[in-house]
């Protein structure tokens, strides 16, 4: 190795994040932190108090940091064969086992925070993380990647409604929605990787599909999850919602349509996912706005 190597090698260990700030990169802070974002909101909403509100929250906080270490410790090599930016573990700036220790640690607390909530809050909520765990570790790679998705995203309405005193179970319209925006997320999430994965052997149903195809049909359960939530409440019962916030709804769909037309090379790489938490915050909202109860 002559000097200049030696000097290049130098600068891309200094360039290297500490292990702390690799392990909080790993854990796929954006979806983290719009999950449990999403999550407090719709408790807040659902008529949670500010304790047990929070209570919700740090549950879901715990089970979606499981899940993203769980992801990049598992992925580490193929990562690293892929080039995939912003993966700590496979850049070398946090070893796998730290990782590892840190999803085990979360998975248990997720356990103990879920449970507090409610025997029926936790079991619902801990079966949608380790659907989650079970996607990392195998079911991406099947015809049922879609599936630890949906049961992941429709599990979080169930556990704020049995969070509510007397535990009452949530609208049906509610965990349909919730499946529905958790297909869309799963697309929306893959198709950055899709080439790469295939090349890697991952062959779940976005991958069978193709990309293009992917991208077209994300916008359907987009579309489906705003309509049960536009149609579901009333089919229950319940008033229907302003004409404006039916056109908020319809704008996120839009949106995230737009992301995830086809882009040249340098567009977002996550902009489809974005997009997919656009329409789950209006959908949110629709719910707060319109005073409709989940359970």
């Amino acid at each position: 190795m002559d000097t200049t190597d030696r000097l290049a090698s130098r600068t891309t260990a200094v360039r290297l994040p500490r292990p702390l700030t690799g392990l909080l990169r790993s854990c796929h802070p954006g979806p983290v932190a719009a999950v449990t974002a999403l999550v407090a909101a719709l408790g807040a909403g659902a008529g949670l108090g500010g304790g047990r509100c929070a209570l919700v929250a740090s549950a879901v906080l715990a089970g979606q940091l499981s899940v993203g270490w769980c992801n990049d410790a598992f992925d580490a090599r193929r990562d690293a064969d892929a080039a995939r930016p912003g993966k700590p573990v496979a850049l070398g700036a946090v070893g796998a086992g730290t990782v590892w220790g840190a999803a085990f640690t979360g998975l248990a607390l997720c356990a103990l925070l879920s449970f507090a909530c409610g025997a029926a809050a936790g079991s619902a909520h801990l079966a949608g993380v380790l659907a989650a765990w079970a996607y990392n570790l195998k079911l991406k790679e099947t015809v049922l990647s879609w599936l630890p998705y949906a049961v992941g995203f429709g599990s979080l309405p169930c556990l704020v409604a049995l969070s509510l005193p007397g535990h009452p179970w949530p609208a049906w319209w509610a965990v349909a929605a919730g499946a529905l925006l958790g297909v869309a997320a799963h697309l929306g999430d893959v198709l950055p990787d899709i080439e790469a994965d295939l090349r890697a052997g991952i062959r779940g149903l976005p991958q069978r599909w193709g990309e293009a195809r992917a991208r077209r049909l994300l916008p359907l359960p987009l579309l489906a999850a705003t309509a049960v939530l536009l149609l579901g409440p009333r089919a229950s019962g319940e008033p229907g919602p302003p004409a404006l916030l039916v056109a908020v709804a319809l704008c996120a769909v839009v949106l995230a349509t737009a992301c995830a037309a086809p882009r040249p090379v340098r567009t977002w790489r996550k902009a489809a996912l974005a997009g997919t938490v656009a329409v789950a915050a209006a959908d949110v909202a629709l719910l707060l706005a319109q005073g409709t109860s989940i359970a």
